[in-house]
């Protein structure tokens, strides 16, 4: 919401003129193409007030734009949609934005964009629609559907019928808060559930530490683990030699707390590794919360890496990256990097990790999946 008010002062304030009439798919493309750091701002601001004056007909055409946008580019973007149907909301395309939002190779936030073109103006025919979100691999989409069962759940006549429904809410939800209300009800009626089971989080893993990140350069530095050498015994840090130490967590969620294993420490690095097998090779989702800086490896390939420390908190599935398993063992190395700030709030150092398939069902290192 502040984008898009930021987005539309913009608009108010700076007139640029058109000399041409580029064509619609030209225009658009000038919001695709805007980047995060300011090129192609110009050419948005021209494009804008034009493509926000598109009929209603065009909505699907900028909803698959949203496919190739990026954050900023979608914010130009669905700025101009909303512009467009608040105005004309008799003239919707409804079947065609229904399409788009049932087509799972769409993006999730455009789909969602689509829905909440209908919930907006067509709120019983979006209502119905609901119920179909249940098994989406779009997140938002799917909870709609969750919250649905979980409200029909809340409302039911009978204990035996309410914990029915919290059962599949339960196996469908992906959300952490909805998980945890269906697991409230369900061990409230003497149902014991094993989240970390049902989440596939993975807890039993190897550290060894702790190296130097002073003036966070150790983020950027090849220690041992990651030069090649990440499954040797032992490791030099500044203080000796270090070896990889058993350690597994109890956490309801999975959370690995390195302090538990090096205390309170600043300024350090610590690396996390694990092995995971998998029953054939398979796209997968890599699944990490942590509110420290980290870099992930897996088969010796950096799949990510993020330099950043204590923003927010450590939350499941706080960051979702995808790759690749291969049939059999797979290597699993993390670095998690603590900086030099002592407010209570940047004590921690920590993290937790899952691999889901794409709809975020887990995928377990015996290769089941839970449906």
């Amino acid at each position: 919401m502040i984008k898009l008010i930021s987005i539309s002062c913009c608009l108010f304030w700076v007139k640029l003129p058109v000399h041409s009439s580029p064509t619609s798919t030209n225009l658009i493309q000038s919001l695709v193409a805007i980047k995060s750091h300011g090129e192609g701002n110009r050419e948005a601001m021209k494009a804008w007030p034009l493509v926000s004056d598109f009929p209603p007909s065009a909505i699907p055409q900028l909803l698959d734009a949203m496919n190739r946008a990026n954050n900023l580019g979608d914010n130009w973007i669905r700025a101009a949609i909303e512009k467009i149907y608040s105005q004309n909301t008799t003239q919707l395309p409804v079947e065609k934005i229904i399409i788009f939002l049932q087509d799972h190779s769409n993006e999730a936030d455009a789909r969602d964009m689509a829905f909440q073109i209908l919930e907006s103006e067509l709120p019983s025919k979006a209502n119905l629609l609901i119920p179909s979100f249940i098994d989406d691999p779009a997140p938002v989409l799917r909870q709609k559907a969750v919250k649905s069962i979980l409200n029909k759940a809340k409302n039911s006549s009978t204990k035996p019928k309410a914990n029915k429904l919290y059962k599949i809410a339960l196996m469908k939800a992906r959300e952490v808060e909805q998980i945890k209300e269906a697991t409230r009800e369900l061990e409230a009626a003497g149902e014991k559930i094993n989240l970390i089971q049902l989440m596939g989080l993975v807890t039993d893993w190897q550290l060894i530490g702790p190296f130097d990140n002073s003036e966070r350069m150790g983020f950027s530095l090849q220690y041992g683990p990651e030069n090649g050498k990440g499954l040797s015994e032992h490791h030099k840090n500044k203080d000796g030699v270090v070896k990889w130490e058993k350690f597994s967590t109890q956490d309801e969620l999975g959370l690995v707390d390195i302090n538990k294993q090096y205390g309170e420490l600043k300024e350090v690095c610590a690396y996390a590794k694990t092995t995971f097998h998998s029953e054939s090779a398979q796209s997968a989702h890599f699944r990490i919360g942590s509110k420290n800086a980290w870099k992930m490896w897996v088969n010796g390939e950096l799949l990510f890496s993020r330099d950043e420390y204590h923003r927010g908190k450590t939350r499941i599935d706080q960051f979702i990256i995808e790759g690749k398993l291969l049939d059999g063992k797979n290597e699993i190395l993390l670095k998690v990097c603590q900086n030099e700030q002592t407010q209570s709030w940047t004590k921690q150092w920590e993290f937790n990790f899952r691999i889901t398939d794409r709809t975020g069902s887990a995928i377990h290192s015996t290769g089941l999946t839970i449906k």
